[in-house]
């Protein structure tokens, strides 16, 4: 139990329906599409919806999404990538001949097509109870009529003004009167309320033909792009096969690669040889494990992991015990690794949404337009502001993760779903681009190793080893941070907050919910 003289707040506990999202205004539109009649799949739409207007620093329908979605009363988890591909006419000669040596982390040449609408589409027509209209009702709202720029969306916004103004049809759109809104500010994008009424009318063929997918290709076209109308309309998601690995008697559950999910796996595999209890959950012993099984996982990540098949030989091999002890046989408790090739991390937004509704059918549902305000290029016909996936490719043939024609990305957006004796136990998913792994594994040894609530393991200090540092968050103690360094860790404090969650846990004996939202975002917890 929480200590309630100190700043925090309670974990949310009901009985009936549940949503957890990183911002008030999505929560709401959930709960309410919930208590409509609707489940899980379609509040967890609406409630993307409406983070595509409202936290457009970090998500839109310009990019992509993944979900993991346990029924009620099934022990299968389905799993949807809605992950765009790069374009047909995208390969390392025509990078090349542009005089590329990286895919740019911004700029035309990094966008690839966005995958989340569809995604949206296929998940509502299987699985939800509502009309397409319906679940984008509350977004278009926004969209057209304005909504109030919260306060951690400013912080973000105000980062990105020379992002903005590179390209005009962006600076249109997201710096009103030449300047990033403030908290308060009330803001406008009736652009994209049209293009989303085209998808309430038409579905995803109003944003992947007609006017709508014109207006885009001719944007990026404008700008160099070798994007083309049939790239558009040839996107869509597909069910794939998820991934698991058994941790303290539970079954944790990702995405398969081209998804990072197996990251999270890795680590959890490597950590299970280790009694995490018997250490204090911010001690620099707990700490050191952690950083230094990350590391291991991400140098796995970076070099054998891209979009793979389900039978690919890789993912067993990945997740072996065998595989696991070998790894852990790399730590030691007394001193840092320092023969381990350094891999390049970044910080980037997302949004993650939990729900859980009253037949306790679960989702866990992940929307992202990669870095903040993804690649800076938007749209002005339609209000689509572009990620920058591509990114995150290798200009190296021989590389998994190799740029090629119609190929997705290695991802970082992961969202993980808990499971217990063939059910679901617990949605969840923290955000922040290469950090996501860390923060799985975070969260879930807080709760199951620490014996934490799902507010208190989402408020929990973190840290996060990156390009050569580990970089502390100010809730860590400073006697911490001091064993960290002795043992051999540069350590700094954490320049930005380190992600940010949302978790709802399923009490299916006493037919209850507790959600958790993390303080690190403007979002929080509410049911019925």
């Amino acid at each position: 139990m929480r200590d309630f003289q100190r700043p925090g707040r309670s974990p949310v506990r009901v009985r009936g329906g549940m949503a957890a999202t990183s911002h008030p205004l999505a929560t709401q539109a959930a709960v309410a599409m919930l208590q409509a009649g609707g489940n899980a799949v379609d509040a967890a739409i609406a409630a993307a919806a409406v983070q595509a207007v409202v936290e457009p620093q970090s998500t839109g329908i310009g990019g992509d999404c993944f979900v993991l979605y346990a029924p009620a009363g099934s022990s299968r988890v389905i799993a949807l990538n809605g992950s765009g591909r790069s374009a047909a006419a995208a390969d390392i000669a025509a990078y090349r001949a542009l005089g590329l040596d990286r895919v740019p982390t911004h700029g035309v040449h990094s966008v690839t097509l966005p995958g989340a609408v569809d995604a949206w589409a296929r998940l509502l027509a299987d699985h939800g109870r509502k009309t397409m209209a319906e679940v984008l009702a509350p977004a278009i709202a926004y969209a057209e009529d304005g909504y109030v720029v919260h306060d951690r969306v400013a912080s973000d916004w105000r980062e990105e003004v020379d992002l903005l103004r590179a390209d005009p049809d962006t600076a249109a759109i997201f710096l009103p009167g030449g300047k990033a809104p403030q908290p308060g500010d009330l803001h406008r994008q009736p652009a994209l309320g049209r293009t989303l009424r085209t998808i309430a009318d038409q579905g995803r063929d109003g944003f992947y033909a007609g006017p709508v997918a014109t207006a885009m290709v001719a944007k990026l076209r404008s700008v160099g792009g070798l994007h083309t109308a049939e790239d558009f309309a040839n996107t869509r998601c597909d069910y794939v096969t998820p991934v698991a690995t058994r941790y303290r008697g539970y079954d944790v559950v990702q995405m398969p690669p081209n998804n990072q999910g197996m990251t999270a796996l890795v680590m959890l595999n490597i950590l299970s040889g280790d009694d995490l209890s018997a250490l204090g959950p911010d001690s620099a012993a707990r700490l050191h494990l952690q950083v230094e099984a990350a590391r291991l996982a991400y140098h796995e990540r970076n070099t054998r992991l891209g979009e793979l098949s389900a039978d690919d030989p890789v993912i067993p091999a990945l997740l072996s015990p065998a595989h696991a002890a070998k790894l852990r046989a790399c730590i030691r408790p007394d001193r840092a690794m320092d023969d381990l090739p350094m891999p390049e991390l970044a910080m980037s937004d997302t949004v993650y949404i939990s729900i859980v509704d009253a037949d306790r059918n679960a989702i866990s549902f992940i929307n992202s337009t990669y870095y903040s305000f993804g690649a800076g290029i938007a749209c002005p016909e339609t209000g689509v502001i572009f990620q920058n996936r591509g990114a995150s490719f290798r200009l190296d043939p021989a590389h998994p993760n190799a740029l090629a024609p119609g190929k997705r990305p290695l991802h970082t957006i992961m969202p993980g779903m808990l499971m217990q004796d063939g059910r679901a136990v617990m949605p969840f998913g923290v955000m922040g681009g290469d950090y996501q792994p860390v923060g799985h594994v975070h969260l879930l040894t807080n709760l199951l190793d620490h014996g934490m609530d799902v507010q208190a393991a989402l408020d929990a200090p973190r840290v996060f080893w990156r390009n050569g540092v580990v970089e502390a968050e100010r809730g860590i103690p400073e006697a911490t941070v001091e064993g960290l360094r002795a043992l051999g860790h540069r350590v700094i404090e954490a320049p930005e907050p380190l992600g940010g969650g949302q978790a709802i846990w399923i009490d299916h004996d006493r037919g209850t919910l507790t959600g958790g939202s993390d303080p690190r975002k403007d979002g929080m917890a509410a049911g019925y």
